[in-house]
């Protein structure tokens, strides 16, 4: 038995700032006692005006340093609403939940389609494509463009990228080997109209070809949406699946009922 009768049911949402804060919101009003683990302080911003039993600000060191934050707050379920690529605190959460018998949901965001799409399992698959004189966007994090820089080339196609105006992203760019007019700096969905500067550098670059991540949200949204519009084929890196034990919920009204049962 999870459900405690003398206080309110705690529950513990690890999440980043897209669906993160209208989680938290149905939870709070639904009568949940909520705490919120975040990496950044940037992150931390979006909550600092909920309503929530503790926030918590950075990464956790070890498996061991998580179980002990949820047992000194008394954590009663765990939503793990982080990135669908970010498989270590994934799987830490995994771990600690079954060690502690505590409810373990999964937030996943929907995910977006387009007709010129394809899924690859990893970055690495995407050298064994015909690329042959094709012109691709990587629109992956800074962390994965050597990957996918050398499996673009190996395919035979022009690569291009878009990364973060921060210094660790472009440092990633140059020792990927992108720069100059292979290299754009720009932040995401930025600008009077989201998007319009992406597909401004899609023209300009006659991209034929984007590589990004089946992320879901606004970033998967965007490109699905472009590629409809400006004619390229879109190839997405399958994101992981959770394990088969962890149920999968895609709304706050399905996050809501999924606890209910679990902490019956």
């Amino acid at each position: 038995m999870h459900r405690r009768t003398n206080r309110q049911i705690h529950v513990l949402v690890f999440a980043g700032t897209g669906e993160g804060p209208a989680l938290v919101a149905a939870l709070a009003q639904a009568g949940r006692d909520v705490s919120v683990s975040v990496v950044t302080e940037a992150a931390a911003r979006a909550y600092r005006s909920a309503d929530l039993n503790t926030l918590h600000v950075g990464s956790f060191r070890s498996v061991e340093d998580l179980s002990a934050h949820c047992l000194a707050h008394a954590v009663d379920a765990v939503v793990d609403a982080t990135h669908p690529f970010a498989l270590l605190i994934s799987a830490q959460l995994h771990q600690v939940c079954s060690h502690l018998s505590l409810p373990l949901a999964r937030f996943e965001r929907p995910g977006w389609t387009a007709p010129q799409t394809s899924l690859l399992s990893g970055v690495d698959a995407f050298a064994q494509q015909s690329l042959q004189g094709h012109r691709v966007l990587l629109a992956l994090g800074a962390r994965h463009l050597a990957a996918a820089t050398q499996a673009g080339r190996a395919a035979g196609a022009i690569v291009k990228a878009r990364v973060l105006p921060t210094p660790a992203a472009i440092r990633l760019a140059g020792a990927a080997g992108l720069s100059g007019d292979n290299l754009a700096v720009l932040r995401p969905l930025s600008g009077v109209r989201p998007g319009a500067v992406e597909a401004a550098l899609c023209r300009r670059w006659a991209i034929t070809d984007v590589l990004c991540r089946q992320s879901g949200g606004v970033a998967d949204a965007l490109w699905s949406t472009l590629s409809e519009s400006l004619g390229f084929h879109l190839w997405k890196v399958k994101r992981p699946s959770p394990p088969d034990t962890v149920p999968v919920v895609q709304s706050p009204q399905e996050l809501l009922a999924c606890l209910d049962g679990l902490l019956v």
